[in-house]
């Protein structure tokens, strides 16, 4: 079958995996507040007063929420040993199917637990895919452009929720469960669509180099990087560092999680992991999951579906600037950045609802997850500062946290360092999932301080402990952790606050480097003078 190497068409196909978790997100965040959803799973029985179905209580709808990424952190480990035993492509096609069976036992819930089940096991697919997207992309991508196309991973994310909401938002007007049946049953279309893509795009060449297919990989390489030369400087560099890499790393031993808690691996580990656990602790996807809570909290009436929406857009919109500049930008400073500002209006809400919020009158709403109410001024301000953190996030945070864990790793343990990096993810997913409707119940507007301070560990965390990995080659992001050069550290490596963003390999891509720069062309694996 012809395959086609171009790597926008490459990434724009397979970061559809990372679309299924956006339609996941506003599958289920623009459908809880409605009348059939409630009906349908309606746990709490009829509201005294009004005769209204109430559906789950705050604790039974954190947890149907909260069970999809329960299912990603079991698929992110998982897809490890997929990887590794199949391939990044075919285990990015095996999420898709995984995701095709779950939709159909969602879109026929007739109960809690059968909602739940079907959630897990889209869940395990969202796992797989947002864990070997990023692998397979960096592993095909030129390092110039690999966080651009690595970053396309949360762009199809925040284009997932937006299409999905505004499905779900034409869906409400639907009377019966058709509802949230219909938009349950049209996010198969995009699997498909990721299924069949990938059949006429090219498998990694590492992998296929790991697995000593070598005429495979150089094809590859020429096909993407090459665009069909075979004699391409960067070629045959690309196959050059793959081969010493391989050869290398086929002396130690088959590895294992084990291999990524070593001495000389726990850095990169601590540091990939806690990109992730960073990256949920903002509290972005608790804003998307429950965006529907905070703006009936800002008295935005029954319909609160369309303001939600305006920060869907936003989402999308804010992400493009990343997908032009993030290789120019690196990645330090887009995480350090987006940490200060979302810290910024996190505590804007936090004092906004402390100061102009009361408790709600008894049986106002449906859920204890509604405990304040906010008007006038102040709730536009709370609009206004929800919409400016959303902002903060989509250019930094969002595409950075799938771009930086992707090219921390050696080869031989690349598959399994991302997908526990991405488990890490999930697993924090579903505990936010399952914390926030309680947390809103219990502490209210102290829900908003304790993201604040999370997004102020980790602008300290990142300053401290990350370095700079963008526009260099997978194998020069490995020399930055060894621990041996002048001025490196022992089990870390050169310190992140010396590594910088050197873009000169753009020019050896480019193939305008001269000959003494083919040969020598230095990166930021040295520290500054």
């Amino acid at each position: 079958m012809k395959q086609f190497g171009n790597i926008y068409l490459i990434a724009a196909t397979s970061v559809i995996g990372g679309a299924l978790f956006g339609f996941d997100i506003s599958s289920m965040s623009a459908i809880i507040s409605t009348a059939p959803y409630k009906c349908q799973f309606n746990q709490q029985g009829n509201n005294p007063e009004t005769g209204a179905c109430q559906g789950p209580d705050d604790v039974v709808q954190g947890g149907i929420t909260a069970s999809m990424p329960g299912g990603s952190w079991l698929g992110a480990l998982f897809s490890g040993i997929i990887t590794d035993m199949f391939g990044r492509k075919t285990s990015i096609q095996i999420g898709a199917i995984i995701w095709i069976i779950g939709s159909i036992i969602v879109c026929a819930s007739q109960n809690i637990p059968m909602l739940i089940v079907g959630r897990i096991i889209n869940g395990f697919s969202v796992g797989i895919c947002s864990a070997q997207v990023p692998v397979y992309i960096s592993e095909l991508s030129p390092p110039s452009k690999r966080g651009r196309f690595i970053g396309m991973q949360q762009w199809a994310i925040t284009w997932g929720i937006a299409i999905m909401f505004f499905i779900c938002y034409g869906s409400h007007f639907i009377n019966g469960s058709a509802a949230f049946r219909l938009p349950w049953g049209l996010q198969m279309i995009p699997a498909i669509l990721l299924f069949f893509g990938l059949m006429v795009l090219p498998e990694s060449p590492r992998w296929l180099a790991k697995h000593d297919r070598w005429e495979e990989a150089k094809d590859v390489l020429i096909l993407v990087h090459g665009k069909g030369d075979p004699h391409s400087q960067l070629v045959a560099r690309e196959m050059a560092e793959i081969r010493e890499v391989v050869d290398f790393e086929r002396a130690n031993a088959d590895v294992s999680y084990f291999e990524l808690f070593r001495p000389k691996m726990i850095n990169r580990t601590h540091i990939g992991l806690f990109t992730q656990i960073w990256s949920q602790l903002t509290g972005m996807n608790v804003m998307m999951y429950y965006i529907s809570y905070i703006f009936t909290m800002t008295g935005s009436g029954d319909d609160v579906l369309l303001p939600s929406g305006i920060q869907f857009i936003i989402n999308v919109v804010m992400t493009v600037p990343a997908l032009i500049w993030l290789d120019r930008w690196g990645r330090r400073w887009p995480m350090l950045v987006g940490a200060f500002f979302m810290c910024l209006w996190l505590c804007i809400n936090a004092g906004l609802f402390a100061v102009y919020s009361h408790p709600p009158a008894p049986h106002q709403f449906d859920t204890a997850a509604i405990s304040m109410v906010i008007s006038g001024r102040p709730a536009k301000a709370v609009i206004a500062s929800t919409y400016l953190f959303v902002a903060s996030y989509a250019p930094t945070w969002g595409p950075v946290s799938w771009t930086y864990p992707a090219e921390l790793y050696p080869l031989r343990v690349r598959g399994k360092a991302v997908a526990l990096a991405t488990s890490a993810n999930w697993a924090f997913n579903f505990a936010l999932a399952y914390f926030v409707p309680p947390s809103f119940a219990n502490i209210t507007w102290k829900t908003y301080v304790l993201f604040a301070v999370f997004c102020f560990a980790m602008f300290w965390h990142t300053f401290f402990m990350f370095p700079e990995t963008a526009n260099k080659t997978l194998e020069e992001v490995a020399a930055i952790f060894e621990d041996e050069g002048p001025g490196s550290i022992k089990y870390i490596g050169i310190p992140a606050w010396k590594t910088h963003n050197d873009r000169s390999i753009v020019r050896l891509e480019r193939n305008l480097a001269s000959s003494e720069e083919k040969i020598g062309i230095e990166h930021s694996t040295s520290p500054k003078s």
